[in-house]
């Protein structure tokens, strides 16, 4: 008796299983992310369809998180991608960061750190270096930009406290958070962290721009240095 081949392709599946027409049916939201990426993989490799493949690569890297932290040679690298699978993913992930980053026509109001952190926490998250952003907000605390102020080792003897304002005193602001990531994942404030804070918060009250809070992001969570109390007095 002839062995069957394992099947490879999305087409080798029973029609009701094909990510594609489960789409069309249910809509993306009802498919799984290793689905979601077999549509964009379109094709296997020898003993794994699309689906398996991106199963595979979910669990080789560490989830959606993971491949979108990881370079584009990474994923090229990884068993049956190469250059254009690899785009394909990056790209589709580019493209929901940036349809996250769009602002409404009614702009977000931070009303908790949680609103803060999900602007931010998708993105930052990912970086490989630590970044430092600037939140500005009007006196109804409307979002009126994002600002990217250092990248780089951050610590409170190289950063200059009064570009963390600028934007603000730009657009007559009311106040900002200020947002950095820890690249480990662990989001645990340092000592330096508490220390910027400090003289962060001390700079606004004599700029009468109100500091409201400073965020750590990492892998998955973060950290409000006000709620715990750090630097804010």
């Amino acid at each position: 008796m002839k062995e069957q081949t394992a099947s490879y392709r999305i087409t080798d599946l029973e029609e009701t299983e094909r990510p594609r027409e489960r789409m069309a049916k249910l809509g993306p939201e009802a498919l799984s992310n290793a689905e979601l990426l077999g549509i964009l993989l379109r094709v296997g490799v020898k003993g794994e369809n699309a689906v398996q493949m991106g199963q595979r690569l979910l669990v080789d890297m560490g989830g959606l998180t993971g491949l979108h932290r990881v370079s584009f040679d990474e994923v090229c690298r990884q068993h049956g991608m190469g250059p254009a699978k690899a785009a394909q993913v990056k790209a589709a992930i580019e493209l929901g960061n940036r349809l996250k980053a769009e602002s409404p026509e009614e702009k977000p109001v931070i009303h908790c750190p949680d609103d803060a952190a999900r602007l931010l926490q998708y993105e930052m998250s990912a970086l490989a270096q630590e970044h430092l952003r600037v939140v500005v907000l009007d006196t109804r605390n409307h979002l009126i930009s994002i600002e990217k102020i250092y990248v780089g080792s951050l610590n409170s003897s190289m950063v200059r406290v009064g570009e963390l304002f600028r934007p603000a005193i730009q657009r007559n602001a009311a106040s900002i958070i200020v947002v950095h990531n820890h690249p480990s994942g662990d989001p645990t404030p340092s000592s330096e962290d508490v220390t910027l804070t400090k003289a962060i918060v001390q700079a606004g009250k004599l700029l009468d721009i109100e500091v409201l809070d400073h965020l750590v992001i990492g892998q998955g969570r973060y950290v409000s240095l006000k709620e715990r109390g750090l630097g804010f007095g």
